[in-house]
């Protein structure tokens, strides 16, 4: 008997309940979770933006210790510490031939399958295919990484999406160099591993954007030299701050007029990085001239267009060396049952991120 928190239908309130977990079989490796971080996309799975079959155990953000592997896993073995993949690559597929892990055509085939029961019989899906908000998951061998030495277990968590997503935004996909400019919109868990992703890549001017005035000492803990209330004079502020515009802008919302105003506070030439996951039905709209005139660099970012085997290394010994500081990002630490709050929080701008901590 595994406690996990349940997601019924799309649209539902979340519901902590007992489920059955199998024992790993062929390829699989079972995980007991030490924490695990609560995202903006486990909202997006919960509320419809993005497809998840029902009934689902959501959390993709994690990491623990294998508790069982199955046959033909020989990468990691009971009592390794780990951290969960939500997009482990094939390596066969068209974009991992290329290079481009992040793309893998094959990422989410666990997520298609069940891979638990809820107490009554009824097959149970895994959110992202890793099923983070219980005590235990049972996952792919491929969605497991053995984790470096000197990293915390509990906060390591946040290795598995917010930080790689944010660490390959600004070092994969904006290619930020030092001394450029950056203007980062949205200042949630995602966010704010931005900020401190540039502060880190010597970016300057850092310029934190959010709706919410609350948000401005985290930001500034992380490394923002500037906090700006988000409004539409927003951009022409950037303009002012940088005199010419961001030289790099993340968008870390997933909204057409943050992706907008984003776009508006970089300069000619400059590079728009969007990171936050919006609704199909969100238009973002551009005219003709101006994409000629501006000479913009408009570019979404995959989960950080990272490669964890290569990335996670680096950010494990940035870990150990204090650089990036982890602990700084959590502003809630709760229990499995604290979840729903979690997401409360997050529809109402309020914190950073908030991580589950197991005991």
């Amino acid at each position: 008997m595994v406690h996990a928190i349940v997601l019924t239908a799309v649209g539902a309130p979340l519901e902590l309940s007992e489920i059955d977990l199998p024992e790993p079989g062929p390829g699989q490796v079972r995980v007991r979770l030490a924490a695990a971080g609560v995202c903006h996309s486990d909202l997006s799975l919960g509320n419809g933006t993005l497809r998840q079959p029902v009934p689902a155990v959501l959390g993709h953000e994690g990491a623990g210790t294998v508790t069982a592997v199955g046959p033909d896993v020989t990468h990691v073995h009971p009592g390794d510490q780990v951290l969960l993949n939500w997009n482990p690559s094939c390596g066969a597929c068209h974009p991992c031939t290329l290079g481009e892990p992040y793309l893998c055509a094959r990422s989410s085939e666990g997520a298609a399958t069940p891979y638990a029961t809820l107490r009554d019989g009824t097959p149970l899906y895994a959110g992202l295919g890793t099923a983070a908000f219980a005590e235990e998951t049972v996952v792919g061998a491929r969605a497991v990484l053995p984790l470096p030495p000197g990293v915390p277990l509990t906060t390591a968590a946040l290795l598995g999406c917010a930080v790689l997503t944010a660490n390959g935004a600004v070092n994969n996909a904006a290619r930020l160099r030092r001394g450029e400019s950056a203007a980062v919109y949205g200042l949630g868990g995602v966010g704010l591993a931005v900020v401190q992703a540039a502060r880190i890549a010597g970016a300057d001017p850092i310029i934190a954007v959010d709706v919410s005035p609350q948000k401005e000492e985290l930001a500034r803990a992380q490394g923002a030299t500037h906090f700006l209330l988000a409004d539409e004079g927003t951009p022409k502020e950037i303009h002012a701050i940088t005199g010419h515009g961001a030289d790099h802008a993340f968008e870390c919302v997933g909204r057409s007029s943050t992706i907008r105003a984003a776009w508006s506070s970089t300069r000619r030439g400059g590079h728009t990085t969007v990171l936050g996951i919006g609704r199909r039905d969100d238009q973002v709209t551009f005219s003709a001239l101006e994409l000629f005139h501006q000479a913009r660099t408009l570019t979404a970012s995959m989960y950080g267009n990272s490669a964890p085997d290569r990335d996670l290394p680096a950010l494990a010994e940035q870990v150990r060396t204090g650089l990036l500081d982890l602990d700084a990002l959590v502003t809630d630490r709760v229990g499995l049952d604290g979840v729903p709050a979690a997401f409360d929080r997050m529809l109402a701008g309020r914190g950073g991120r908030t991580l589950v901590v197991f005991d």
